[in-house]
């Protein structure tokens, strides 16, 4: 581990799992370094969830994904990323995290801190920054949000049951997660800025969302947010008049998605657009304006998570992977 490698990998979810497969298979000297474990985001999804994608979208480095049902579960998935790395043998540094990376193109140095305080150095060619689109929750920025009732992640409903439980948000992961909460009985609504679910609903879930607030069983407030979080209530405020609501309230689920930390890539001097959130690279091979710095993933998509994921952001890796082997002829 002393050697230069060609590639260092930040980041080893199913993106980055596909750089090192992409590497593996061209024999590019590569290791994947990991603040958690293997996919350590796809940990943070509600336990019974289904993807929206069906098992070959999500394949990677040439691994059939091969499951009886045409879309996988997390569980699934969970298994499969982690038979590509072993077939792929490629090597993952996992809950090591990394806290700095200097240097050029042909002589990074990646210094992390292992789970025992120790530092370590890597020496590489290349870098690429793969730590996807969920490094941080889009908080609401309100009075008493950090009280311990607000939760950012959702996994399963049965801490909530018999409680009063404020959804924030209308797309998927705030659709499923209040209609899970309904049927076992937590007593859940909903809260949306809009007017209606978001347009990204898997189309299966609309008619059982639909159903469910037409008929008041899980009550909507539409056009309104969060204003504060108390105690034991939630005041919520109209979009149209500014008046405000008081419920009652036992916990706040906010599903109000994710966002790319940018911070590493910032003090190496990449470029990003103020207003997208995209840095700056090259779609031909994912090079940054850093040369020898690449991005691949969820990260590629700035602000917009739903542009770049697993199904066309595990492309990334052999973009890459070719690049490196050009620069090298």
């Amino acid at each position: 581990m002393n050697d230069k490698l060609e590639l260092i990998v930040v980041g080893a979810g199913p993106c980055g799992i596909a750089v090192g497969a992409a590497a593996a298979k061209e024999g590019v000297s590569c290791v994947l370094i990991d603040r958690g474990a293997i996919t350590n985001s796809l940990l943070d999804y509600p336990y019974y969830m289904t993807f929206f994608s069906t098992a070959i979208m999500l394949e990677v480095g040439n691994v059939p994904f091969t499951i009886p049902d045409a879309k996988p579960t997390r569980r699934e998935a969970l298994a499969y990323y982690r038979k590509v790395v072993e077939h792929w043998g490629v090597t993952v540094r996992q809950y090591e995290e990394v806290i700095g990376i200097s240097g050029s193109e042909g002589d990074f140095t990646v210094r992390t801190r292992q789970r025992d305080g120790s530092e370590h150095d890597y020496t590489a060619a290349a870098v690429v920054v793969a730590t996807g689109g969920f490094q941080a929750p889009n908080f609401l920025d309100v009075p008493g949000e950090a009280l311990p009732k607000v939760r950012h992640y959702y996994q399963e409903p049965y801490p909530y049951y018999d409680q009063d439980v404020l959804v924030v948000g209308a797309g998927n992961s705030a659709v499923e997660a209040a209609l899970e909460m309904y049927r076992n009985g937590v007593r859940v609504s909903l809260v949306h800025f809009l007017d209606t679910i978001d347009r990204g609903v898997k189309p299966w879930v609309v008619p059982d969302i639909t159903n469910r607030l037409e008929r008041g069983e899980i009550p909507v407030y539409w056009r309104h947010r969060v204003s504060e979080v108390r105690p034991s209530s939630v005041v919520l405020r109209s979009e149209e008049d500014g008046s405000e609501t008081e419920i009652d309230n036992d916990f706040v689920v906010a599903m109000t998605g994710w966002r790319s930390d940018h911070s590493q890539l910032v003090e190496l001097g990449v470029t990003i657009d103020d207003e997208t959130g995209i840095p700056a690279h090259d779609k031909d091979t994912m090079m940054t304006d850093v040369p020898g710095l690449y991005i691949a993933g969820v990260i590629a998509a700035g602000h917009n998570a739903n542009k770049i994921f697993i199904e066309n952001g595990r492309e990334h890796g052999g973009l890459i992977v070719a690049d490196r082997l050009a620069r090298q002829a």
